[in-house]
């Protein structure tokens, strides 16, 4: 056997898996022509769809975890990550407990707190409900939320014990300004020979703060920790230590540092116990959410599918002719494939652009819509929240473009294995 004939015979150049001219073939037929506009329309249709579902995804996502951002900060920014209680005895050495507890790697702040349910009455003659909280003056000003935000006054009076901090809308209701009395009203008072009288004491307002949240800023009341004391009939005791930690999510970590600290029997809880139900339910819409607009890119690879099912259909003569002239199944199927598939990435691709257009500018775009209906949409005085969150998460936002380009893969899928699968004699009898 001679030399030449071990040699393999070259594959023609440009006739590999995804060539040029598999390539030009698949882009010819995305084209518009005449005589085939429905299907060009069917694919426009796919366009726009699953480009709008991929952005609405985005947006979504985004302004969902921008929500839980904000609550997540204002609700720890003033409860605090971890809350230490005694179990055997009162806490009534927690200056020495409070100190080791902060030097805990991780905790950043630790808070003695006494707190009371009170009726709090002002200028207005109406009275509500009120939650007092006692604090260490040098304590109340490390928490940001509060001392960042006083709107009126200072904490100038109050680190003297001459005043209270309320929040904004609490004295709003009370008609409450700066240098007023607050009068609370504690159903646990004084016993006496003719029973318990409620105890009735006064307070000048020294600061009004605004955190954010109606339900803070409509009800807090933070009181110097002495006078708290001396109000509650609790002198030298407080109720529980507060923790604030640099990570929220790493409390489960902290716990045996914490317990060690502590040097006397506690019980610990952290956020995620005490706020369980509400993130949980704020976890269960976003899951939800997020399943239903995922129908939105389901129903556009649908649509990806009735349209390259025509384009086959319409495309009976010329596939015929591609197999006569040599063009292998795969070959076909790659050429449907790719035109279904550019549809898909392309508008994945435009809708992760408008998608991240869209977060950058929700604010704006808010306002623009306020302005043209006339009507206030996201009424800060209904979410107190002064802007409308958007957070864009990387993982997030990837799984949706992945999620989205795989749909538009398998939905070519059958189309492609179709055309594949056509007789070119029968195409060709009938044409």
């Amino acid at each position: 056997m001679s030399a030449s004939s071990d040699v393999v015979p070259a594959r023609p150049e440009g006739a590999g898996p995804f060539s040029h001219f598999e390539r030009l073939v698949a882009w010819r037929y995305l084209r518009s022509r005449r005589k085939e506009a429905v299907v060009s329309v069917i694919a426009s249709i796919s366009f726009v769809g699953i480009m709008l579902g991929v952005a609405t995804l985005i947006v979504v996502m985004a302004v969902m975890n921008g929500f839980r951002a904000e609550l997540l900060t204002r609700i720890l920014g003033v409860n605090g990550h971890l809350v230490v209680q005694p179990i055997d005895m009162p806490l009534s050495d927690y200056d020495a407990i409070a100190e080791r507890l902060a030097n805990v790697e991780g905790v950043t702040l630790a808070a003695p707190l006494i707190q009371a349910q009170v009726l709090a009455s002002g200028r207005s003659g109406s009275g509500t409900g009120a939650l007092v909280r006692g604090m260490r003056p040098e304590d109340l000003t490390r928490m940001d939320l509060v001392s960042a935000n006083v709107r009126h006054g200072s904490l100038v009076g109050f680190a003297a014990g001459e005043g209270v901090a309320v929040g904004s809308r609490l004295a709003q209701n009370l008609g409450l300004t700066i240098g007023d009395n607050i009068t609370l009203v504690s159903p646990e008072g004084d016993v006496t020979p003719f029973g318990t009288t409620p105890r009735v004491k006064a307070y000048p307002v020294s600061a009004i703060f605004e955190v954010g949240m109606s339900e803070y800023d409509s009800s807090i009341v933070f009181m110097p920790l002495e006078e708290a004391q001396l109000y509650t009939n609790t002198e030298g005791i407080v109720q529980y230590i507060e923790l604030f930690v640099s990570d929220p999510d790493a409390v489960g970590a902290l716990r045996p540092l914490i317990e060690e600290a502590a040097q006397r029997p506690v019980q610990i809880t952290d956020w995620r116990q005490r706020n369980q139900t509400f993130f949980s339910a704020l976890e269960v819409e976003r899951n939800v959410m997020f399943m239903i607009l995922t129908m939105i890119v389901l129903v556009a690879a649908l649509n990806i599918i009735s349209g390259m099912i025509m384009l086959v259909k319409d495309k009976g003569h010329d596939i015929a002719i591609l197999r006569t002239m040599g063009a292998t199944s795969g070959g076909i199927m790659r050429i449907f494939l790719m035109a279904g598939a550019t549809i898909g990435v392309a508008g994945t691709l435009a809708g992760f652009v408008l998608g991240t257009l869209l977060c950058l500018n929700v604010e704006s775009i808010r306002q623009f819509f306020t302005w043209l209906s006339g009507t206030v949409i996201f009424d800060p005085e209904v979410y107190f929240l002064s802007t409308l969150p958007a957070d864009m998460d990387s993982g997030e936002t990837v799984s949706v473009v992945l999620m989205a380009l795989v749909l538009s893969f398998l939905a070519t899928l059958f189309p492609a294995w179709r055309a594949s699968r056509l007789d070119p004699v029968e195409a060709l009898r009938y044409e």
